[in-house]
């Protein structure tokens, strides 16, 4: 042990007198490994001047003991929370993307001592308030949002309070910041080209509502195939990937039931096809023979749904990873260019046998 680096008073004899647990601290640690309070601190921070096998053994220790930094103590000491905040639309389509998302932020930040917490807000309530909260309340070192708009006011507000922060999705609004995106227009491209190559004439797109980025993004893909293979549109205006499936549904079945009904679908959701499959099926025609859809996917259960639909993955795992790397990039000053990333979509995959 340091000469000049002795362990304070242990507080814990008190505290089990009077029959309270406590959580194990770093003096618990210091007294298991006979260190010093501040050598067990920065070999808990990976500190170059402490010795590798002394870092190891305090880390162990600290794993096996379930040892967490005191998030009060070190705000004071830092002025950080090592928090990273996910503010995210209880509303969420379903089909594990919003697992997926927390689970790539997570093990993104599992190595840094940053934790992810789920700041929640439904449709009805204005979206800058859970951001403008965390903002005003320091409660987190960085946010992460979804849901983009092109020109989103939790962006510019975040950029003018000098909140580092990642969106899962791209601006138009002249304002640089990180994120991550699925290219849907290339996306879009790609599923009418396969819907050409298996003859079909007349597409529906199931999109996004009109507010959000990647709507434009689609809807661009979209026309720009349409035009270059001599495809006409079935407009399909009413329906959204924002709708309940019910909703979708029966949307889906008056489409069908119209002299002039698509023969195949672009969709922009997984959730979203589980409703046009079902009201192509209310309507009487068959998936595969009289109409074919090609659909995004956040999870492959697709093909458990019928193996006649064509999916294209969007890796949201990953996209929660990036979107971690990105806010942490952004927390330590990192050069804005190298935090921006867009995914791009693999081959239109067919699960039919």
């Amino acid at each position: 042990m340091a000469m000049n680096d002795k362990t304070p008073p242990d507080e814990s004899a008190a505290q089990a007198a009077s029959g309270e647990a406590s959580p194990p601290t770093l003096k618990t640690i210091a007294f298991m490994t006979g260190l010093g309070v501040t050598t067990v601190s920065r070999a808990l921070k990976d500190a170059p001047e402490i010795g590798a096998a002394t870092r190891q053994r305090v880390q162990l220790v600290a794993k096996q003991i379930g040892y967490r930094p005191n998030r009060a103590g070190v705000r004071l000491r830092t002025g950080k929370t090592n928090v990273i905040s996910l503010v995210l639309n209880t509303e969420e389509q379903i089909g594990g993307f919003v697992s997926d998302l927390i689970y790539g932020i997570s093990e993104a930040l599992a190595p840094t001592p940053y934790h992810l917490v789920v700041t929640p807000y439904s449709r009805t309530n204005d979206p800058l308030e859970p951001v403008r909260y965390v903002v005003e309340t320091a409660s987190a070192d960085g946010v992460i949002i979804s849901h983009i708009e092109p020109d989103d006011q939790r962006v510019r507000y975040m950029t003018e309070h000098g909140m580092p922060f990642a969106t899962h999705g791209r601006t138009h609004m002249g304002i640089e910041h990180p994120f991550h995106d699925f290219d849907n227009r290339a996306y879009s491209r790609e599923a009418v080209e396969k819907l050409a190559a298996l003859g079909r004439k007349r597409l529906a797109l199931l999109a996004p509502p009109s507010n959000l980025s990647y709507y434009r993004h689609m809807r661009d893909g979209f026309a720009d195939a349409l035009m270059e293979h001599g495809l006409s549109e079935v407009p399909f205006p009413t329906a959204t990937v924002d709708h309940s499936i019910e909703e979708l549904r029966k949307l889906t079945t008056e489409l069908m039931l119209r002299p002039n009904r698509p023969d195949g679908f672009v969709s922009g959701a997984g959730a979203g096809t589980f409703a046009l499959v079902a009201g192509v099926e209310d309507a009487g025609f068959k998936l595969g023979q009289d109409v074919d859809i090609v659909s995004k996917q956040t999870s492959t259960l697709l093909h458990l749904l019928r193996p006649q639909l064509y999916a294209v993955n969007e890796d949201i795992r990953l996209a929660g990873a990036e979107l971690a790397h990105a806010v942490l990039g952004r927390i330590s000053g990192r050069d804005m260019a190298s935090l921006q990333s867009i995914s791009h979509p693999r081959a239109v995959e067919a699960y039919e046998a």
